[in-house]
């Protein structure tokens, strides 16, 4: 990527940017190949989800996640490039596509800023492959026309466009310079709610039959073919009205605010979205962070009895194997990229609104050469929400659910042009679609599991989501 001493706010003018762009036309010349030309300024403070809500459109992709608690949140729509790619390749797929696209990108302005310069929004399914009919692609990976995001105090703005050797300079600086004016002074009016007060109503219908397929993943186990398997509850629920996905999503984020929230669309109409405990993987300079969550309970009614519940989690023999079944297994898939984790003892509670979890903290330092996507086509899918061995857990998966997974349990995330970038996994989730909703919850079934248990499991799972979808 070539960064330009340009600051596009400083003698800010339709001209001045015509006359970079035409710039950037002649370095498209040169070898005939358009550029990706990434104009980043800091702006006065903006809600990225109430933008994205304002500008909405079932047809155009867009890509949302924030973590409240820790004042970070990206959002991006409309694609300008997109790659899709599917089999065991696919992570080695997208990074060609990113470093191809970064060898030919000009950037300006608040690159070094928070968010600053081009993001890839990316969304990877459970499995490599994706059956007939499904919503999403096994992976896409878009750069989008426009990028907000907020990090602390400060939000930036990223507007990316294409310049083509026979570009149109004018035509292309008067639609930049449109989204700068808007961006300095967002309505938000547009984005008021018409709805109804009245909660949504739903039917709802089971999918599968989960108690079924914990038996089997039990005999699985028994017969020694797998150590753990995870399954997956689905439900379709039909609503007495359309969906607004990112409505919907505001409510899990204003109830979720420890968890990442989160929204892909397909561009066709489709929303993934979810409130998820897990992060997949992070780096940030130089540094991975990844987590083992696995072993649950529910929360008390009380202080006293959730105490209880959270020691009798931490004691627990099944459940601190279920554990250590995943630590071991981010350790051992990192291992061939020369990547040494390191991690805490024993495992710490990670108290969520309706449910606690064993958490053990991961990090280690990226080696040369080595990028996010090497390590992510490692770790995923984790115990977590696949199983151990991996390939025989997964390979069991969808025969017992009775339904293809899609996104859910897959890898949600972005990357930036520095090599950074955060993943988490797209659990505590639901496919939206008009006025349809498909919400997912899952369990890790290990020997001593009980299918009653299981399912009461995945009951306080689903809880948030219907509450969320319900309103």
């Amino acid at each position: 990527m070539t960064i330009l001493p340009i600051h596009p706010a400083e003698n800010a003018s339709p001209e001045a940017l015509v006359a970079f762009l035409r710039q950037c036309r002649e370095a498209a010349r040169s070898d005939g190949r358009e550029r990706l030309v990434s104009i980043s300024l800091k702006v006065d403070a903006l809600d990225p989800l109430a933008v994205l809500e304002a500008i909405f459109e079932p047809g155009e992709l867009h890509f949302y996640a924030e973590r409240p608690n820790t004042q970070t949140v990206i959002a991006g729509a409309e694609a300008l490039l997109t790659h899709e790619a599917s089999g065991a390749d696919r992570f080695a797929s997208t990074q060609r596509f990113m470093d191809d696209v970064l060898a030919r990108t000009i950037a300006v302005g608040d690159v070094d800023a928070p968010f600053g310069g081009p993001h890839f929004f990316s969304a990877f399914t459970f499995l490599n492959e994706v059956e007939p009919g499904e919503a999403f692609p096994a992976s896409r990976v878009f750069v989008p026309r426009w990028q907000v995001a907020r990090a602390g105090d400060i939000t930036t703005a990223v507007a990316n466009l294409l310049v083509a050797p026979d570009a149109d300079l004018v035509t292309l600086g008067e639609r930049i310079w449109r989204a700068h004016q808007k961006f300095n002074h967002f309505d938000y009016a547009t984005a008021a709610s018409t709805e109804p007060d009245a909660p949504v109503a739903f039917q709802t219908t089971e999918v599968g039959d989960f108690r079924a397929a914990v038996a089997g993943g039990l005999s699985a186990i028994a017969e020694g073919s797998v150590k753990k398997i995870v399954l997956a509850r689905a439900q379709d629920m039909r609503a007495d009205r359309p969906l607004h996905p990112l409505r919907l999503l505001n409510g899990l984020r204003e109830r979720f605010p420890e968890c990442y929230s989160f929204s892909v669309a397909n561009g066709r109409g489709h929303s993934f979205i979810g409130a998820s405990p897990e992060r997949l993987v992070r780096v940030s300079k130089g540094v991975l962070e990844t987590e083992a969550l696995a072993g649950s309970a529910r929360r008390g009614v009380g202080a006293s009895e959730d105490a209880a519940l959270g020691s009798a989690l931490l004691s627990s023999e099944k459940d601190l194997r279920e554990h250590q079944h995943v630590l071991d297994s981010i350790t051992r898939r990192l291992a061939p990229l020369g990547i040494k984790p390191e991690s805490a003892g024993r495992p710490v509670l990670r108290k969520l609104a309706n449910v606690q979890h064993l958490h053990t903290s991961v990090t280690a330092t990226m080696p040369a050469g080595v990028h996010l996507l090497d390590a992510l086509a490692q770790l995923h899918p984790t115990p977590a929400v696949g199983g151990t061995p991996r390939e025989e857990a997964v390979a069991r998966i969808r025969s017992l659910e009775g339904f293809p997974r899609g996104l859910y349990a897959g890898a949600i995330g972005w990357m930036n042009a520095r090599g950074g970038g955060e993943f988490l996994v797209g659990i505590r989730s639901a496919l939206i679609e008009g006025n349809k909703a498909r919400v997912y919850a899952g369990a890790g079934i290990v020997e001593g599991s009980d299918p009653e248990r299981e399912f009461t499991e995945t009951e306080l799972k689903f809880r948030a989501m219907r509450e969320a979808l319900i309103g």
